[in-house]
């Protein structure tokens, strides 16, 4: 993975690790994430009349993607519902990482160099490993967490194929968020209904800001994913446990302990041996994938 890659991806990773905490600070998550959504669809509409087409290849994609974007927005609210945010949280985002990298072996052709897959392995035991630092977890919790992850694994996937035969990763960006910020609200209705999505103007405004920066964030990783083999990318930026652990230690008032301490530590060195392994995108199918037929 080239430095700027790398750097990009840590980037995402930092806003990543912001929006999270604005979740976690609501007291009603479907909705905050539900108007983060319509925020992300509002901008992708403005952005949709400038930015490029991606190419058809791409749109089956792009509206699966959209579909499994929208199920990890309610398994994610009813994971932080169903148990303890210190230990099902690692279980999504240390999952992810070895899920990605399992689905682009097999549906993209990409193995990872071994340093690489050692970084991998270093990221996602390290994160994992912050679930049981308070003891068992919580069995009720556990299908919920895992199922974050897996709809995580499947969306990144999906994306690293599809933004490759998009041509365009901005403009696959938009039009995949664009519909995912569509169908989020479309959800919401269902299990609700319209008149509680009316809050006051600082809540709103808060949540639609945590949207924009989910969008900023995820272009990124999509940028990423069209220039780098999906599970390095992937466990990078799941970094973001680092820096969320930062941002609960000096603007939430969270402590950190010598565990955590440690597999944040952990988690870096994985980053480290991510940052200094070969870069690109490894098999021939990637290589057709990249040159798409318009």
């Amino acid at each position: 993975m080239t430095l700027g890659i790398g750097l990009l991806v840590l980037l995402a990773a930092v806003l990543h690790a912001s929006w999270n905490a604005l979740l976690r600070a609501g007291s009603d998550r479907l909705w905050s994430m539900t108007v983060m959504c319509i925020a992300i669809a509002i901008a992708c509409a403005i952005l949709a009349l400038i930015v490029p087409m991606p190419a058809r290849a791409s749109w089956g994609y792009a509206v699966f993607s959209a579909v499994l974007h929208v199920g990890y927005n309610l398994f994610l609210v009813r994971t932080y519902r169903s148990g303890d945010l210190g230990q099902t949280y690692p279980i999504s985002r240390g999952s992810s990482p070895l899920l990605v990298s399992l689905g682009a072996a097999i549906f993209a052709g990409e193995l990872p160099d071994p340093i690489s897959a050692m970084g991998v392995l270093m990221v996602s035991a390290a994160i994992l490993s912050l679930a049981f630092q308070g003891g068992k977890v919580g069995l009720g919790s556990l299908p919920y967490a895992l199922g974050t992850g897996c709809f995580i694994g499947a969306y990144s996937v999906t994306d690293g194929i599809s933004v490759r035969l998009s041509g365009t990763a901005v403009g696959y960006t938009v039009w995949m968020s664009l519909l995912w910020g569509v169908m989020a609200p479309l959800v919401y209705v269902a299990i609700r209904d319209w008149r509680s999505l009316i809050r006051g103007p600082s809540e709103t405004w808060l949540a639609a800001g945590g949207g924009i920066v989910s969008l900023i964030a995820y272009g990124i990783i999509i940028h990423a994913l069209s220039l780098g083999a999906m599970g390095p990318v992937s466990a990078l930026r799941e970094t973001s446990v680092v820096f969320a652990a930062l941002i609960g230690r000096f603007f939430l008032q969270e402590r950190l302990t010598a565990y955590r301490i440690t597999a944040c530590i952990v988690v870096a060195m994985g980053a480290i041996c991510i940052g200094h392994a070969g870069g690109g995108i490894p098999s021939a199918l990637n290589a057709h994938i990249l040159r798409p037929n318009r």
